[in-house]
């Protein structure tokens, strides 16, 4: 029996307590953070770890490698990757821009698919506003909507290319909360139409992505009283005015945004409408908690994740990896105008 939620582990590899937790509840997946990675052989080996734990060789293991600020996997082992809005910093030619959008992702599924990653929590789909919490900041691919739609696509679909999932975030968006949700809970005020024509704008452009991923976030224009993650108010608006028809993940539950226990988090938020819950620290009992509070993926979300994994390309569009990242190197330097040329030789 699978259960409809994604667990994160303490270290770089799996304790006993860890493989028997994670045997006993059978998670869809898991997600990796900093804290896990050492070097690629490593992450390997905890990959392959974590899908025999619960007899899976495809379950899906995620990460947040977006770049700049947001980027598990680094120096010395890994390419440092710049932040969303370099893209079209680097260029003046939007076109250009979103060629290299899409170079960098190409780039960063190969450095997942190696070892054993095939969800990348890419890409920010948040247009921020003036004066709105930098949490958001330069993650960002632009400041508005219509170049983040088509910078964002270009990510999304880089990694496909590479064999790995992209998760579009932070539904129905993040750019106007005024404060970080890591520590508290924002309340958004605009009017549907203000947050239709701008906030919505990119994730309903990107509602064919298999992925997505809410925000802990009040939006007063579509429920008052609760975050997007437990209400669902917002999940329909997600379904219906979006047209997301994808798996649908809470953002972490950890995060002080939300109140409750843990396992009346993980309840809320599955019965609000999420697909599945993420919890990211790895603590044994804050993981004992939020299985308390998860049940059977089925139904229609079993279906959405099945959908999901179905996307995962398994022979990746060839790429010589070492003239890409020359070429990708040289282009966000400003030594040439971006993506020049086909991807010729697999590597």
């Amino acid at each position: 029996m699978t259960t409809a939620a994604i667990y994160g582990c303490e270290g770089h590899r799996l304790t006993e307590a860890e493989k028997a937790f994670f045997a006993e509840v059978r998670p869809w997946g898991f997600i990796l953070f900093r804290r896990n990675v050492e070097s690629p052989e490593q992450l390997r080996a905890l990959t392959a770890e974590l899908r025999a734990c619960i007899d899976n060789p495809d379950a899906p293991i995620l990460i947040d490698q977006e770049g700049g600020r947001v980027q598990r996997m680094g120096p010395p082992h890994w390419p440092k990757y710049p932040p969303g809005d370099a893209y079209l910093k680097a260029t003046n030619d939007p076109l250009a821009a979103r060629e290299l959008a899409r170079l960098g992702a190409r780039l960063m599924a190969h450095d997942l698919k190696e070892v054993g990653i095939n969800v990348d929590c890419v890409p920010v789909l948040d247009v921020p506003v003036a004066g709105a919490h930098d949490i958001i900041g330069d993650r960002a691919y632009a400041r508005d909507p219509a170049t983040v739609a088509q910078l964002g696509r270009a990510a999304a679909e880089g990694l496909l290319a590479g064999g790995v999932l992209p998760v579009i975030k932070h539904m129905p968006g993040h750019g106007r909360a005024f404060a970080d949700t890591h520590k508290e809970l924002p309340t958004v005020h605009a009017d549907l139409e203000t947050l239709d024509a701008w906030d919505f704008a990119p994730f309903r452009a990107l509602s064919d992505m298999p992925i997505g991923m809410t925000a802990h976030i009040v939006f007063t224009a579509i429920d008052k009283k609760r975050p997007a993650t437990q209400s669902r108010k917002a999940i329909r608006l997600i379904r219906e005015r979006l047209g997301f028809g994808g798996l649908l993940l809470s953002d972490d539950l950890v995060m002080n945004a939300l109140s409750g226990t843990l396992t009346e988090r993980a309840e809320k938020s599955l019965k609000a409408g999420c697909d599945l819950v993420i919890h990211w620290n790895g603590i044994m009992d804050e993981m004992k908690q939020v299985a308390a509070g998860v049940g059977k993926l089925k139904g229609g979300a079993a279906r959405r994740a099945e959908a999901a994994l179905a996307r995962i390309v398994h022979t990746p569009e060839p790429l010589d990896v070492r003239e890409a990242r020359l070429r990708f190197d040289a282009a966000m330097a400003g030594r040439i105008d971006a993506a020049k040329g086909p991807d010729v030789a697999e590597a």
